[in-house]
């Protein structure tokens, strides 16, 4: 969508509905998610203590990301986000290829996020596997049926869902640092420092998200001015939340806080008491369907930008337009999520593979997005310079994806035979977004 249309939508009327808080719940939920569930404890294990340098490196790579895409979005408000950047930075082919591998991760990596909630549901009821599958399926549901009705609903539930977890984190950090020993940050770097880097490997998952949100721009009341300050209150947020839950662990746990499968649990419990497997459900089930909320909202928006600009089918681009619901694409992410969480139920896999395909596809989108924002964005200012150190940030994730990138390879040669398919049905190559 060119700025002139989005101004006519504008002028209009059809102004979208997100508030600047709710922008900023569901960037929270995007980025938050699941990684703070089990994350620290992993991190923990490959680097001991120094695993903090991890968090606090990426947390100080997420200001230049975050600030990236909000640019980004401000100035190109589409509900394409990162394709639609790419579009104008680089043509028609790059743009589908950056929007097929953000679109179908969703699917991916939805189901993994579900199956991570039920392992703590299952911790505290029982019933193993079963328990783990039936989780995970109810949150697809869930979160189906709430976009379903709407951006003002999914809006309003992401900042309910908010609130409700920054207390909860904010009370297991402050309730368990009255037990906190500085001697359990010794030794410091009991695996060498390059098991730093180790880490931060793992950490890439609990940052993802940055870019989730652009798909929702033009959904927002006054996009200009809102993006922008809601996700400086995410960043601001979420980098201390993310800082304080892992510095807690460290110092509170101990060496413990590299064996334990729920260490915010275990906060929880030595700070306020109570049942620690029913804590760790309820926190892990909270941010889940926080950050799956996020992400079926941003991908149903994108499905059908993609199909208006023929870059998918366009029979999905209908309720695609400001104000109304992609339900077509949200039913299509919905039904996808639900494939690969029977294929990996039948293939007895947990989600660690859900997760490796997830976490290739979105360094890919990183990479191309920030590259088009150093074409796109004011050469010499502020937010030019902030997508200049998150290219090189970017670059050095993609070196630690490895032969997972084999998955967004394959991906983006399938959008481009099917580009080549639609041409050959006259389509124009070139069709501008929005047009």
């Amino acid at each position: 969508m060119t700025e002139a249309t989005a101004a006519r939508e504008l002028s209009a009327g059809r102004s979208g509905s997100l508030t600047l808080w709710q922008g900023a719940a569901l960037y929270i939920g995007a980025v938050l998610g699941t990684g703070v569930i089990a994350l620290p404890a992993l991190a923990t294990r490959a680097a001991g203590p120094a695993s903090l340098l991890a968090w606090l490196g990426l947390v100080l790579v997420s200001v230049p990301l975050a600030a990236t895409f909000a640019a980004l979005g401000a100035r190109y408000p589409d509900g394409g986000g990162v394709s639609t950047y790419v579009w104008h930075a680089f043509g028609s082919r790059a743009a589908a290829v950056v929007g097929w591998c953000f679109y179908f991760a969703v699917p991916a990596g939805a189901p993994a996020a579900g199956m991570f909630a039920g392992a703590y549901v299952a911790s505290a009821l029982g019933g193993g596997r079963y328990t783990v599958l039936v989780t995970a399926a109810v949150l697809l549901i869930l979160v189906a049926v709430a976009n379903a009705f709407g951006l003002t609903v999914s809006g309003r539930l992401q900042l309910a869902l908010a609130v409700l977890l920054v207390t909860l984190l904010l009370a297991a950090v402050g309730t368990a640092l009255p037990h906190a020993r500085p001697r359990n940050l010794h030794p410091f770097a009991p695996h060498g420092w390059p098991a730093v880097g180790s880490a931060a490997a793992l950490l890439v998952w609990s940052f993802a998200g940055w870019e989730a949100i652009t798909h929702l721009a033009a959904d927002f009341r006054r996009p200009a001015r809102d993006l922008p300050r809601a996700t400086g209150l995410a960043v601001a947020v979420v980098g201390v939340l993310y800082l304080a839950v892992a510095a807690t662990s460290v110092l509170v746990l101990g060496p413990a806080a590299g064996t334990s499968d729920a260490p915010l649990a275990e906060l929880l419990a030595l700070g306020i008491g109570g049942t620690v497997h029913v804590l760790a459900a309820a926190a892990a089930l909270l941010l889940t369907l926080g950050t799956m909320n996020a992400y079926f909202a941003g991908a149903a928006r994108l499905g059908a930008a993609l199909g208006r600009d023929g870059a998918l089918p366009a029979w999905l681009a209908r309720g695609g337009s400001v104000g109304e619901v992609p339900r077509r694409s949200l039913a299509l992410v919905s039904g996808l999520s639900g494939l690969a969480l029977a294929a990996t139920a039948m293939a007895g896999v947990g989600p660690q593979p859900l997760v490796l395909l997830t976490t290739g596809s979105f360094v890919t989108v990183y990479a191309l997005g920030t590259a088009a924002a150093l074409r796109l964005l004011p050469r010499g200012g502020l937010s030019h310079r902030c997508a200049l150190l998150a290219l090189v940030a970017v670059a050095a994730l993609l070196v630690m994806a490895g032969w997972y990138l084999l998955w967004p390879l394959l991906v983006a040669a399938s959008a481009l035979c099917y580009l080549r398919r639609r041409r050959t049905a006259d389509l124009p190559a070139d069709l501008e977004p929005g047009t």
